[in-house]
């Protein structure tokens, strides 16, 4: 509303315009600009999206290591650290799912003699019985 008034009368302060709209000059100074950081945001989302497609194993922490190496925190005002990866991340929920794969731990093919189970049809009543 202040930048609008600056350009339909350019010479004239900030307390002269504050007292034609009836506000304090600290309004003036606390109200921020609401499209800059939201073209940022989108532009960081974007840019998180594409990597997410690129490499979708990559979490958080790789995410915002491969802006890092992009050079993004070089073009933009605003600092991109894993926090604000993981927070855009978790809003879009681009976080990875990785499925855990089954773990054979044990190995029945092997050449030793198999000893057969001798408790099977046992019913066991009370301790040291075995």
């Amino acid at each position: 509303m202040i930048a609008a008034f600056r350009k339909q009368n350019p010479g004239a302060g900030l307390g002269k315009l504050c007292a034609a709209l009836g506000v304090s000059r600290s309004w003036s100074y606390e109200r921020p600009d609401a499209a800059a950081p939201a073209e940022a945001d989108v532009a960081l989302r974007d840019q998180i999206e594409r990597i997410v497609l690129e490499f979708p194993g990559y979490g958080y922490r790789r995410v915002a290591a491969q802006l890092a190496r992009d050079g993004w925190n070089k073009g933009n005002g605003r600092a991109v650290n894993h926090k604000r990866v993981l927070r855009v991340m978790r809003e879009e929920s681009l976080l990875c799912r990785l499925r855990k794969r089954f773990v054979v731990t044990t190995d029945g093919c092997h050449g030793h003699r198999c000893y057969p189970n001798l408790l099977k049809g046992a019913e066991l009543t009370r301790p040291d019985q075995a």
